[in-house]
């Protein structure tokens, strides 16, 4: 059974929503077992089997062109495993929601990715195409916000987390399926 842990923080709900859309992609992979982690509330054995997850796929929200200072303390609570290099060769992969458009989402990927790489892990991007860049396409296209690292989403500030676009979270779930599909492929060559 390849395991997908999916390590998150949410403020409002919104990558909460976000998160669960990548378990649901990891979880419908054949031979796969998907389980989410709020990393504001992670206990030691919860640690733990992130250590023993074959792959692990980090959300939290952009705020201020950053990932939120919950993820942050969780990225900072991960050094111990830095130290001994204990995710080094699992997959990781990643997401993130803001209000705008924008939002400087790329920045929070980014800042997941070099993350992701200081333990030596190997990053998987999204592997879609940018959708809703041409005058056929429409916001309810896969990866409508273009990005290729990682999932990106847009909520309204002024909405829940219910009112978040069907093809943002779409898009999120293709993330968590890719991951696990390319996780497996990985312990198979392993083995």
């Amino acid at each position: 059974m390849t395991k997908i842990a999916i390590a998150y923080h949410s403020g409002y709900g919104h990558t909460q929503r976000q998160a669960e859309a990548v378990h649901a992609g990891a979880a419908a992979v054949a031979g796969a077992s998907a389980k989410l982690y709020a990393v504001d509330a992670l206990d030691d054995a919860q640690w733990a089997e992130l250590d023993a997850a074959d792959a692990i796929v980090f959300g939290a929200p952009t705020y201020m062109g950053s990932a939120s200072a919950k993820f942050k303390e969780f990225m900072d609570a991960s050094s111990k495993r830095w130290f001994t290099q204990a995710w080094k060769d699992k997959l990781a992969a990643g997401f993130t929601t803001s209000a705008s458009q924008s939002g400087d989402k790329l920045a929070t990927l980014l800042q997941m990715m070099v993350f992701a790489n200081q333990h030596g892990m190997l990053w998987a991007g999204l592997g879609l195409m940018p959708g809703n860049n041409n005058s056929q396409g429409s916001v309810h296209d896969l990866n409508r916000l273009g990005g290729f690292i990682g999932a990106m989403a847009q909520a309204n500030a002024d909405q829940g987390a219910e009112a978040m676009l069907e093809s943002d979270l779409k898009t999120a779930t293709h993330l968590g399926a890719r991951v696990a599909e390319t996780a497996a492929a990985l312990r198979r060559g392993r083995n």
